[in-house]
């Protein structure tokens, strides 16, 4: 069992749209419209709109589709739902995504299309350029900052971002659509969940991204075998007690990166305190004496200094449910209880 990390119940009312003074005025849900309404935004051919209902009632979708229309999300066609929220599909079938859309109150700065991007690019960070004009494009929207993560997904022109606590959403490339949605797959006539290659690439590239200075790690002490990062709370208990393997993990083999990931109201500074160590040992030691016996090492007196906080903001591009967080290095997390045997299983070790 893990504990789950506390967030906001509606991403778009809680977080995205606490709009500033000079905010336009309300979004507009685009997604609740009658079918008739659906059917006059656009059309798609017939042949289309039989293939789009047949893949979509094999995979196992038994609500009635009332309209099938373009997206305002690049790439893809909408289809209306009775009684459910509406899904989002590319038109090869394999891309869905299920949620409203809504319109962003923002004033759209900027108007030119960005460069859509390539399939091989779907986990990687979003170009520079692009990141500028989706902010320049969200100003009305409190919690975005340059801090937020974006990354180019497999639907060229969808935007999968994150805010500061790990809620993901996604977005059109012009800023001017979002969603809470995520995006799954069909292969073979069924779901497949989450696009997992996605997934994997984002994750790892988060790892690329974080300064290894401020991890704190316990290397194997045998031939390496496998490598892990684990998003880490010094008052999560589930965290404790998955601190008691790692000598168990080192010794076959298994080296462990410790992403500090404060969740609990007192966690920021005792775990700026450890992070304030002089030495990795001293870090590794102070870390050892809080998840081990409870016991918070003090910051030293000449320490102001933050080295937890930058990684904490690099890792929310990781969306962590619960704490502990497992990932191996390739990017793919774990999802069972780390004290059955399937957890030496997932890392490849006896």
């Amino acid at each position: 069992m893990k504990l789950p990390v506390l967030k906001f119940t509606s991403l778009m009312a809680a977080m995205l749209f606490t709009a500033t003074a000079c905010a336009q005025p309300s979004a507009t849900d685009v997604s609740k419209k009658t079918p008739n309404q659906m059917q006059s935004a656009g059309s798609v051919s017939q042949t289309l709109d039989s293939q789009l209902r047949e893949r979509l009632t094999q995979a196992g979708i038994k609500a009635q589709i009332t309209a099938i229309v373009p997206s305002q999300l690049p790439n893809m066609y909408q289809v209306g739902l009775a009684g459910q929220p509406p899904l989002h599909i590319t038109e090869d079938g394999k891309y869905v995504i299920q949620g409203e859309l809504q319109k962003n109150p923002s004033k759209q700065v900027v108007t030119k299309t960005p460069a859509r991007s390539r399939s091989e690019q779907a986990g990687q960070p979003v170009s520079a350029e692009t990141k500028s004009a989706i902010l320049a494009n969200m100003s009305a929207l409190k919690h975005m900052s340059a801090k937020t993560p974006f990354f180019y997904t497999a639907v060229p022109g969808v935007i999968w971002g994150a805010t500061l606590e790990g809620v993901p959403f996604l977005l059109s490339d012009d800023a001017q659509y979002i969603t809470d949605g995520e995006i799954s797959v069909i292969e073979n006539g069924r779901f497949m969940g989450l696009d997992e290659t996605f997934e994997q690439r984002k994750n790892q590239s988060v790892f690329q991204g974080l300064d290894r200075q401020q991890l704190i790690t316990y290397p194997a002490i045998t031939t390496e075998k496998a490598v892990i990062y684990v998003a880490d709370d010094v008052n999560c208990p589930y965290c404790r007690r998955f601190h008691q393997q790692l000598p168990m993990l080192n010794d076959k083999g298994v080296t462990v990166h410790i992403i500090g990931y404060p969740i609990y109201e007192a966690s920021p500074e005792q775990m700026r305190a450890i992070w304030c160590q002089g030495s990795e040992d001293s870090r590794r030691q102070a870390f050892d004496k809080a998840m081990l016996q409870g016991e918070m090492t003090p910051a030293p007196a000449s320490c102001q200094a933050d080295h937890l906080t930058p990684n904490r903001e690099k890792a929310a591009g990781l969306a962590v449910m619960a704490t502990p967080a497992i990932y191996r290095e390739d990017g793919v997390l774990y999802q069972a209880s780390f004290e059955s045997p399937e957890f030496l299983e997932f890392l490849g070790v006896d």
